[in-house]
C-alpha cells in the first residue's frame, strides 16, 4: 500500500514513470476522481488530494481489496476526464459504462458492514 498513486495511475495509462510531461494534468484528473470517490463514501471522510508522486495509496485507503478496485476506477476516470480519451464513440461509451459499473460496485462495497477481506 506504499505505492505512489501517481506512478500507479501513470503505469495503468501506459505513461512511462520517468516521463513527467503530463504529471500536472494527470494529478488534476486523479484529484477529481478522488473527490468523486470521497463523495461516494470511499476514502477519508475529510477528503483527499495528491500533489505528486510522494502520495501513496495507504494514505487514501487502508483496505487492500478496495484499493485494488479504486486503482482501476481512477485510471478509467482519468481517461474519461480528458487524459488520452478514446477517439471511437463506441469505445468511449464502453469506458463510461465501465466507470458507472465500478462506481456502483464501490458504493455497494462501502455500504456493506465491516468484515475481513483479503486480496
Amino acid at each position: 500500500m506504499n505505492e505512489s498513486i501517481l506512478e500507479t495511475v501513470k503505469k495503468l495509462l501506459g505513461v512511462a514513470e520517468e516521463c513527467e510531461d503530463f504529471d500536472a494534468d494527470i494529478i488534476a484528473y486523479i484529484n477529481m476522481a478522488l473527490f468523486a470517490l470521497v463523495q461516494m463514501g470511499v476514502g477519508p471522510a475529510g477528503g483527499y488530494c495528491i500533489t505528486g508522486k510522494e502520495n501513496v495509496w495507504g494514505e487514501f485507503l487502508a483496505d487492500p481489496v478496495q484499493a485494488a478496485a479504486v486503482k482501476a476506477y481512477i485510471a478509467v476516470k482519468v481517461r474519461l476526464l480528458g487524459f488520452d480519451p478514446p477517439q471511437s464513440s463506441s469505445t468511449m461509451e464502453a469506458l463510461k459504462n465501465t466507470a458507472a459499473e465500478m462506481e456502483w460496485r464501490l458504493n455497494l462495497e462501502h455500504d456493506r458492514p465491516e468484515e475481513e477481506t483479503s486480496c
